[in-house]
C-alpha cells in the first residue's frame, strides 16, 4: 500500500509509492554526451572567463588569471543578478519589486576537465568546500546580501551546460521561500520540544540505523525520512551549528571525506546518475540559531514534476528511503 510522509521541518507530505518500488538497476540514466571542443574553464583559456576572484594555487606568487590554479572563482559570464547598482525597492499597487542586485558566481572545481566531483580525493574537495566558505564569508559584507545559496548540478538532466567540473553561488538580497520554511518549521519545534529538530533527527537516524548511508566522526549521511526523489540524501554534522561560514579546515576535510564517500556510493548504485546538491545554511545577518542546523542535500535526477506534484505539492517517490539507505550502504 502507498505511504504518505510528512517531512518534519517543512510540514511538506511525500508519497511513497511502494507499488512502483524499484531497484537502482531499474532507473533509466540518458549516456552523457561528451561535445569536446574548446571549453572555457580550463587552464589555459582564463582570458575567456571573468577576472578571477578567488583561486587557490601551489605557488602563492603566481599571476592571477593564469594556469597554476587547483580551484578557481570567476563571475557568472550570463548571470542570473548582478552586482552592480542598487537595489530601489518600490511597490506597484499591491505588488512588490527591486533591481536584479545580487552576484553570481562559478566554481570551477578542479583544472582538470575529464574528472568528476565524486572523484576528487578528499584534499581536492576540501578545497572546493573552502573556496564556498571564503566566497561566502566575503559576500556577507556586502550589506545588500541576505543570503548566499551554493548549489550544484551535475549532469545535463540536472541543469549542467558545462562539461568541465563546476558549482555555482548566487548572493541574494532577499531569503529564499525554502530556506524561510525551513527556519519556520526548525524554530516551531525548537519552541514546543527546546531541541534543535535537526540534532533530534542525527540522533534518532543514528540510534535506529535504518536510513543511514554512512558517517565518520563529525559528519553523517542519510536518506531523509520523507525524500522528494529515489536515493536523496542529506549530509549533516553531528553537532550542532547552525552556520556553514563556522566551519574550519579540519572539519571541512571531514565534510569532504563524507561527501565523497556518499557520492561515489551512489554512482556504484546508478552509475553515471545527473544530480543537484544545495547548501542549506543560516542567513547572513543572523546571528548563531539554536533551532537551524546547516546542511547539504543531494538530489538525484531520477523522476519528474508533472501535473499532480505541480497542482498538489506533493511528490511521488518510487523507492522508500530504507532501502534507498540499504542499497547505498551495500554498494561500496
Amino acid at each position: 500500500m502507498p505511504e504518505l510522509r510528512k517531512d518534519p521541518v517543512l510540514g511538506r507530505w511525500i508519497i511513497i509509492s511502494k507499488e512502483r518500488s524499484k531497484r537502482p538497476t531499474d532507473f533509466l540514466v540518458e549516456k552523457a554526451e561528451t561535445t569536446g571542443g574548446f571549453c572555457p574553464l580550463c587552464p589555459g583559456n582564463e582570458n575567456t572567463t571573468p577576472s578571477e576572484v578567488l583561486a587557490y594555487r601551489k605557488n602563492q606568487f603566481a599571476k592571477i588569471n593564469e594556469p597554476g590554479w587547483q580551484v578557481r572563482v570567476v563571475p557568472n559570464k550570463f548571470p542570473a543578478l548582478v552586482i552592480e547598482g542598487d537595489l530601489d525597492k518600490e511597490g506597484e499597487g499591491l505588488y512588490d519589486k527591486m533591481n536584479g542586485i545580487g552576484a553570481h558566481e562559478v566554481i570551477i572545481e578542479s583544472p582538470r576537465h575529464d574528472i568528476n566531483f565524486a572523484d576528487l580525493d578528499p584534499a581536492e574537495m576540501a578545497m572546493v568546500f573552502r573556496a564556498y566558505r571564503d566566497r561566502i564569508e566575503d559576500l556577507a559584507m556586502d550589506e545588500r546580501f541576505q543570503y548566499v545559496m551554493v548549489f550544484k548540478n551535475h549532469g545535463r538532466a540536472a541543469g549542467a551546460s558545462l562539461e568541465h567540473p563546476h558549482s555555482q553561488l548566487i548572493a541574494l538580497p532577499v531569503l529564499p521561500r525554502l530556506l524561510v520554511s525551513e527556519l519556520e518549521g526548525s524554530l516551531s519545534y525548537y519552541n514546543y520540544k527546546e531541541r534543535c529538530i535537526f540534532c533530534d533527527i542525527v540522533r534518532q537516524e543514528i540510534k535506529q540505523e535504518i536510513r543511514v548511508v554512512c558517517q565518520n566522526d563529525r559528519f553523517i549521511t542519510i536518506t531523509p525520512f520523507a525524500p522528494k526523489t529515489p536515493f536523496e540524501m542529506w549530509v549533516l554534522p553531528k553537532t550542532h551549528s547552525s552556520s556553514y561560514r563556522r566551519q574550519d579546515e579540519e572539519q571541512l576535510y571531514g565534510l569532504a571525506e563524507i561527501f565523497s564517500e556518499s557520492l561515489q556510493r551512489l554512482d556504484r548504485c546508478i552509475p553515471g546518475v545527473p544530480y543537484n546538491f544545495v547548501l542549506h545554511t543560516q542567513p547572513l545577518r543572523s546571528e548563531n540559531l539554536e533551532h537551524f542546523h546547516w546542511h547539504f542535500e543531494i538530489v538525484p535526477k531520477l523522476t519528474s514534476i508533472a501535473g499532480f506534484e505541480w497542482g498538489s505539492g506533493f511528490y511521488i517517490n518510487p523507492m522508500p528511503p530504507e532501502e534507498a539507505a540499504a542499497f547505498l550502504r551495500e554498494s561500496l
